[in-house]
């Protein structure tokens, strides 16, 4: 079986589950020392004025090495209304998103404690919704070196170079004014692309 190691991530982008799509086996790390400013916490979305990062925040750890998996999503402000709300400003005139409104929506309406646990239950989601269906599960102990380590390779500042994605452009609802923006959140491949989405992710 091919394995990859990947961080948690709210909504990933296409690279990310081009990943999933692609290997049987997925070490989801949980025991690292928690990193700020990744997609651990973060998607982009194409909003009408172009890339628009949208955060969920947490808690600060009460230690500098406080591990993944006992990171607290904050209940401070509305950020579930402001991202949800900011999710039908940029795709409520795609083609699919009233087809997929009802799969993400609760996701914006319920709690969760954990960020690894929202990710984790947004991912199996999605993964549904592709039809793929890798063998996913939590890392027991940070392993410094890995096989096949996208840990810190996907990242919204510093992505490192990935021979094996290439970004296959697809229609865009706002790509007349922003040009096509390559490897955005899943969610932009889903809402604009439909059921064609498995098919790019399984090509990239």
């Amino acid at each position: 079986m091919s394995a990859v190691w990947l961080s948690t991530a709210y909504l990933a982008p296409v690279q990310y589950y081009a990943k999933l799509a692609s290997h049987d086996r997925i070490f989801i790390e949980t025991e690292e020392n928690y990193p700020k400013q990744t997609y651990r916490n973060r998607c982009v979305i194409a909003a009408a004025g172009g890339r628009l990062t949208l955060t969920v925040p947490v808690e600060k750890p009460v230690s500098p090495k406080c591990p993944t998996r006992d990171v607290r999503i904050s209940g401070h402000g509305n950020w579930r209304h402001l991202h949800w709300n900011a999710l039908v400003s940029a795709y409520n005139a795609s083609p699919f998103f009233e087809y997929y409104a009802d799969d993400f929506h609760p996701f914006y309406e319920k709690k969760y404690d954990f960020l690894v646990d929202y990710n984790e239950a947004l991912q199996a989601m999605i993964c549904g919704l592709l039809d793929i269906c890798p063998t996913v599960g939590r890392t027991e102990k940070y392993e410094p070196a890995v096989g096949n380590d996208f840990r810190t390779a996907i990242d919204p500042r510093h992505p490192l170079p990935d021979r094996d994605f290439v970004a296959v452009p697809y229609y865009q609802v706002f790509r007349d004014r922003n040009g096509f923006l390559p490897n955005l959140s899943i969610v932009d491949l889903l809402f604009n692309m439909g059921t064609e989405a498995a098919g790019i992710v399984g090509s990239c």
